[in-house]
C-alpha cells in the first residue's frame, strides 16, 4: 500500500503480545474476587480486544466505552467527552481492565481510570498495545504494554486515519504525505 512508509509491528509480532499480554492477566486474576470485565475504548481498540479476550483463559465480560479526544488530523486534543460510558449495577463487584490501542498523551486513560474509580469499580487496570511514552502530557504508567513506539503516526490493526486502515493486520507507519 502506497500510504504505508513502513511496517512497524508485524502480525507476528502484535500476536506474540497479545498471548504474553493475556498469559500477565491470566496470572494475575486467576484468584480474583468478583467480575472480571475488559472495557474496550471504541473505535481503535476494538480489533485487540478481540484477539485479547480470546488469549485470556479466565472468565471476564465485556464492556465499550467511546471517549473523544481527538481534533482534527494527527494531534489529540486536551478535552476528554464521554460519548458511551460503562453502565453496570454490579460495578463495584467489577475489576475493570481498560483495553487500549494506543497511549501517547496520557490524558484519556488518566481521565477512564479516575472516573470509573469514581464509580465504585473494586479496582481498574489498564492494558494497551502501543505506547508512546515521548507525548504523555500527563504521568502515566500502564498495567500491561504491548510494544513502546517511537513518536510516529502509526495506523493498522484498528488504528485509523480519517477512518481508514483499520482493517490492516499490521502497525503501519502512514506516510507524512498522505496528513501534510
Amino acid at each position: 500500500m502506497s500510504d504505508i512508509a513502513r511496517i512497524l509491528i508485524s502480525e507476528e509480532e502484535i500476536e506474540r503480545a497479545t498471548e504474553r499480554i493475556a498469559a500477565e492477566i491470566d496470572r494475575d486474576y486467576k484468584d480474583a474476587d468478583g467480575r472480571i470485565v475488559l472495557v474496550c475504548v471504541l473505535k481503535g481498540s476494538i480489533v485487540f480486544m478481540g484477539d485479547l479476550m480470546k488469549k485470556v483463559t479466565v472468565p471476564v465480560e465485556i464492556e465499550c466505552v467511546r471517549v473523544s479526544s481527538y481534533g482534527s488530523g494527527t494531534t489529540s486534543g486536551g478535552n476528554i467527552d464521554l460519548i458511551l460510558d460503562v453502565d453496570r449495577p454490579d460495578i463495584r463487584d467489577c475489576h475493570l481492565i481498560v483495553v487500549e490501542d494506543i497511549i501517547d498523551s496520557g490524558n484519556t486513560l488518566t481521565f477512564l481510570v479516575k472516573h470509573l474509580l469514581n464509580k465504585g469499580a473494586k479496582s481498574v487496570r489498564t492494558v494497551t498495545l502501543l505506547d508512546k511514552p515521548s507525548r504523555r502530557k500527563v504521568e502515566f504508567k500502564t498495567d500491561y504494554v504491548g510494544f513502546e513506539i517511537p513518536d510516529e503516526f502509526v495506523i493498522g490493526y484498528g488504528l485509523d486515519y480519517d477512518e481508514k486502515y483499520r482493517a490492516l493486520p499490521y502497525i503501519g507507519v502512514l506516510d507524512p504525505s498522505v496528513y501534510s
